[in-house]
């Protein structure tokens, strides 16, 4: 606590031998964050520019690049700044800020899939009834509430921590996430209840939405025939990727962190890496190589290039 400006200033303890790799770590980290710009830019460019593409799939993928952008950028230009300063502090409000930010977006993510898994519903199971169903007015309603509802979700959640008194001042990470949960002086029943509402709203039922709704593309395709199943396999294995890639990453951050499990350092720092750096490039890779129409546009793009 800064008593003269009245500032209270967090430290995150995460990182290890910042010191002595400084540099190391801020060139691989800054790689990484090129390499998610670049790969999460250029799929959604490609969706963009080509009209084939123009599809309630194929927006709703573009909306979960641009959410991966969103996602890395809320992290690594603060990450980057402590890799070169010798304190790695910020303000208890930028923390907040940030963590707010961070599960908006997962949330966001959660949503995003919960919609695209409804379209392959709607399009495997109801192929019929597919363009009255998923009108454009429909596709926008549906990104407008994946980004929407989490967003006032959380900032209700914030009001709650903006309020609290803190006795602790050291967050055991690397970024703000729901660690700050620990840095109370006494548990507030009203933000864990409230924090189990978030996590089951933007949580638990879309995940289980998810599953059910593959579950009955999964009997629709095995009662149908084998080329119809593989073009269901196609389109809807990276969606499932995508989705038991990230349910395992949040599942780490909720709950292992939140218990505050006694994890060596090392071993919360390759997870929490993984998390910021494995996640927002696999997305991109998994669509690029998956799905048929945008790898042969991708393929395409890299031979002009290469050319």
């Amino acid at each position: 606590m800064d008593d003269d400006l009245n500032v209270t200033y967090i430290t995150l303890s995460g990182h290890v031998e910042v010191h002595q790799y400084r540099y190391l770590y801020f060139v691989i980290m800054f790689t990484a964050y090129f390499l998610i710009i670049c790969f999460n830019s250029t799929i959604v460019f490609l969706i963009m520019i080509h009209k084939n593409l123009h599809e309630p799939m194929y927006i709703f993928i573009a909306a979960l690049l641009v959410n991966s952008i969103l996602y890395s950028t809320n992290i690594y230009p603060k990450l980057l700044i402590d890799f070169l300063y010798q304190k790695q502090i910020l303000t208890y409000s930028l923390c907040l800020l940030q963590a707010s930010v961070y599960y908006t977006l997962a949330g966001s993510e959660f949503l995003l899939l919960t919609v695209m898994a409804y379209d392959r519903y709607v399009s495997i199971c109801k192929p019929l009834q597919y363009p009255t169903i998923m009108r454009k007015t429909v596709v926008n309603t549906l990104l407008v509430s994946a980004w929407l509802i989490p967003v006032c979700e959380l900032a209700v959640d914030s009001t709650f921590y903006a309020n609290i008194n803190l006795c602790s001042f050291t967050l055991k990470g690397i970024f703000c996430n729901n660690s700050i949960y620990s840095l109370q002086c006494v548990r507030s029943a009203a933000i864990s209840i409230f924090g189990v509402f978030v996590l089951l709203n933007i949580g638990l039922f879309p995940v289980l939405f998810i599953l059910f709704t593959y579950t009955r593309i999964l009997i629709v395709s095995y009662q149908s025939s084998k080329t119809f199943r593989r073009k269901a396999a196609q389109t809807c294995l990276p969606h499932l990727l995508v989705l038991i890639n990230f349910t395992c990453f949040i599942t780490y951050d909720v709950v292992v962190v939140r218990m505050e499990s006694d994890f060596p350092k090392i071993v919360r720092l390759i997870m929490t890496l993984q998390m910021i750096v494995y996640h927002p490039l696999f997305n991109p890779i998994i669509y690029g190589l998956k799905m048929k129409e945008i790898s042969k546009h991708l393929k395409r793009l890299l031979f002009q290039l290469i050319k």
